[in-house]
């Protein structure tokens, strides 16, 4: 039976663990500014239902879906899986669909804070076999404080493996800068309070 969309404490149904191929590509959106790990990857899909065809190597999970990877995070309302056939199988084909969001958090390589992407549009599709994300429907990526935003629903944006960002169709592009903490500092002046300023 599925949860109710209302009730925060619901947890969802785990309805499949799948294990990544052992050439360390990301099973599902692994575009999206992730690194290859070393060694297998677990990725769990909650849902509350799913769907298996193994006549057309296919799965299909619907109702709060979920992936849970340890490179990223998705949320959509539908995730079919399509996987190749034959003596090497493994994921050939993803489409998330239905207020679709990816959530990254990428390590600084200095050591700094790590950067948090996310990735909202009506409809993902990873291809296994160029490793692209393709963003569909009103696609938006957020990256810290800079933001890329579809103007038309038509625009596509693709994440390559090495985290490119290539956009076709009408778009803007909205880069923050916060101010610096240190040239506030400067222009303040103390003011002297009047026992310092000598008067009585």
């Amino acid at each position: 039976m599925a949860q109710p969309a209302s009730s925060p404490t619901a947890a969802p149904k785990k309805t499949k663990k799948e294990k990544s191929s052992p050439d360390n590509t990301n099973p599902l959106l692994s575009g999206i500014k992730g690194a290859p790990t070393n060694g297998p990857v677990t990725t769990e899909i909650y849902a509350d239902d799913a769907f298996f065809d193994s006549n057309k190597n296919m799965g299909i999970f619907s109702g709060h879906v979920k992936v849970a990877d340890p490179r990223f995070t998705l949320q959509a309302e539908k995730l079919t899986v399509y996987i190749t056939k034959g003596e090497n199988q493994g994921l050939d084909k993803a489409i998330a669909e239905g207020n679709v969001a990816v959530v990254r958090d990428r390590a600084d390589p200095n050591g700094g804070a790590s950067t948090r992407a996310v990735g909202r549009a009506d409809q993902a599709t990873y291809i296994a076999s160029s490793g692209n994300v393709e963003l569909r429907g009103n696609p938006r990526v957020q990256e810290g404080v800079n933001t890329h935003i579809a103007t038309s629903p038509e625009t596509v944006m693709i994440v390559n493996q090495n985290g490119q960002l290539t956009t076709r169709g009408p778009s803007r592009t909205e880069i923050r800068q916060e101010p610096k903490t240190d040239d506030k500092k400067k222009d303040e002046k103390p003011s002297a309070s009047p026992k310092e300023s000598g008067t009585p």
